[in-house]
């Protein structure tokens, strides 16, 4: 008998072990940001950039967690983000489809542009905007981050690096 309530215990333990990492990686970290300031830029300046709609969602957790979607007016021009590839979003921020966006941008049915080069050290804010008006906008690591977080320098014109990370 003190096998069974044993395997019992242990199944019941893994299941809920489980369960709560499920959530904590699904749920527990992000929350709904309100006030999002979003830019686009320009000949390396950034300029703010008029958006209506805006939901986004971050996490303290990660500078990488950052999504949000939104639209614009008219025609967009900026800096040009050759390198843009979407993160995927929590399932329940259903507005953000990453490899919808991800096959937009590779077939030219969208356009990445630079948001603010190094929101925090080594890390962009990326904006994809549809003719439509639909934008998206997502971190994703440099080449700044790329370098200084495998444990190399910093390549030539990068801010310096954090304490820390160097």
């Amino acid at each position: 008998m003190s096998g069974k309530v044993m395997v019992i215990f242990l199944l019941v333990a893994g299941l809920a072990g489980g369960a709560a990492m499920y959530w904590l990686q699904v749920y527990a970290f992000y929350e709904r940001v309100d006030d999002v300031a979003l830019a686009i830029t320009t000949d390396g300046v950034a300029q703010p950039l008029e958006a209506t709609g805006v939901q986004a969602i971050d996490a303290t957790s990660s500078p990488l967690r950052f999504r949000a979607c939104f639209e614009v007016a008219g025609e967009v021009a900026g800096d040009p983000y050759p390198q843009a590839v979407p993160l995927n979003a929590p399932g329940w921020f259903d507005c953000f489809d990453a490899e919808a966006i991800g096959d937009a941008l590779a077939s030219g049915g969208a356009q990445a542009y630079l948001g603010q080069s190094n929101v925090t050290f080594g890390i962009d804010r990326v904006i994809a905007v549809f003719p439509d008006g639909r934008a998206f906008a997502w971190h994703q690591i440099n080449i700044c981050g790329e370098e200084v977080f495998d444990g190399r320098p910093a390549p030539e014109g990068c801010p310096p690096a954090p304490e820390g990370n160097s």
